[in-house]
């Protein structure tokens, strides 16, 4: 029991110190290849490879970790409270753009998918990729899909969000706190908003808000795509 006890707590502080310091290594930087939650997941697993060391293994500290991403998430309650006067104010244009995002998403992928002959198992996979990683889990197991490799496109969605959203807002001159917060929040999901708290509060808020419509929108509309489209 001791020794357990003991590689959890080297396990979660290991990875939290890792990630401390690449976070300070980005901050200095500033290059979106160096987002922490990217460099953390690239080292942490080669660091598994290189030493043959069982995921199941790593997981004994690392599901401590994995399960502080409820309270992360309800933590996101508090911008959003403080920024409540804006969310109503333009409520009906954050619905509309959420629910358009989502449509545009599901749509380009399954078409993306048909047209390289994929199989209807990994397009099962592929549609629930903007949600948040729970939910996404959910609705792919939910319409056959494969909920590991459901994951595992979450956080690729979530890393591509978070390293060329920024790039995009510039090139097309996207710079209100909406139109980031619902591009990223209904496209990237968690990953995005560790991004958007770098613009400002407004962001953070409504990306926060996108990314749980968008969970809700998703868990409606993909199952019906599932069985009618596909």
């Amino acid at each position: 029991m001791l020794p357990q006890v003991l590689l959890s707590l080297f396990i979660i502080s290991s990875t939290v110190l890792l990630f401390i310091l690449l976070n300070k290594l980005y901050l200095k930087i500033g290059n979106p290849f160096l987002l922490p939650i990217l460099t953390v997941t690239c080292i942490t697993v080669a660091v598994l490879l290189i030493f043959n060391i069982p995921y199941e293994t790593y997981m004994e500290g690392g599901q401590w970790l994995s399960k502080m991403l409820g309270p992360a998430v309800v933590a996101l309650a508090f911008p959003l409270y403080n920024q409540r006067d804006i969310i109503f104010k333009y409520k009906y244009s954050i619905i509309i753009s959420i629910i358009v995002a989502m449509l545009a998403g599901l749509i380009s992928v399954v078409a993306f998918l048909l047209l390289f002959g994929s199989s209807k198992a990994f397009i099962y996979t592929s549609l629930p990729k903007s949600l948040t990683t729970p939910v996404a889990m959910q609705v792919s197991e939910l319409v056959g899909g494969i909920p590991p490799l459901t994951a595992v496109l979450v956080m690729v969605a979530g890393f591509t969000g978070a390293i060329l959203g920024p790039i995009l807002f510039k090139v097309f001159n996207i710079d209100t706190a909406i139109s980031r917060g619902v591009a990223m929040g209904s496209a990237s999901h968690g990953v995005g908003l560790t991004k958007l708290k770098e613009y400002s509060e407004e962001d953070l808020s409504i990306g926060s808000l996108s990314m749980g419509l968008s969970a809700v929108v998703g868990a409606f509309i993909i199952p019906l795509i599932s069985i009618y489209f596909i």
